[in-house]
């Protein structure tokens, strides 16, 4: 089986979302054939959507992998079911949000995986942290990372005290 390079978005708003993220990071980093090999800084967020929601933590971690995309998928569900993730509203509070970036150089379009993700070009709460564990990453079917960082709109991130 061959191990894929894959990126990992996570994001939490409730609970200790510091915390959050990190208890999440263990969980990502005992799966099988999968080896956490780095994390990024974390960083707050304004809410993406409803703004009657607390801020969010945000990073982006790196690992190889021999699962597939739908092996992994099923694992961060897992994750994200244990940590007790429930969605109450589209892009709403969350306590743990794991969300599959890339997967090796794969473009996956499935009714349960689009990789590279679908809004990644949009998120600067994703490509900041990922331009600092992946500098000079290219983005399939989308360019390289400093460039997409430059053409944001719009910015979410804000500073942690």
């Amino acid at each position: 089986m061959t191990t894929k390079r894959v990126y990992i978005g996570l994001g939490s708003n409730l609970a200790d979302p510091v915390e959050q993220l990190n208890i999440a990071l263990e969980s990502i980093a005992s799966l099988p054939a999968t080896q956490l090999i780095q994390t990024s800084s974390f960083y707050g967020s304004k809410p993406l959507g409803p703004q009657d929601q607390p801020d969010f933590i945000n990073a982006v971690c790196e690992i190889q992998t021999e699962l597939t995309p739908a092996d992994l998928l099923k694992e961060l569900q897992t994750i994200e079911l244990e940590q007790g993730r429930i969605k109450k509203r589209h892009w709403g509070e969350r306590l743990i949000d794991l969300d599959i970036l890339l997967f090796g150089e794969e473009v996956i379009d499935t009714p349960d995986l689009i990789v590279p993700h679908s809004q990644i070009t949009l998120r600067d709460f994703v490509l900041i942290p990922l331009a600092e564990i992946a500098p000079g990453l290219v983005i399939p079917q989308k360019g390289e990372i400093s460039e997409l960082i430059s053409q944001l709109q719009e910015s979410y991130l804000m500073t942690v005290n």
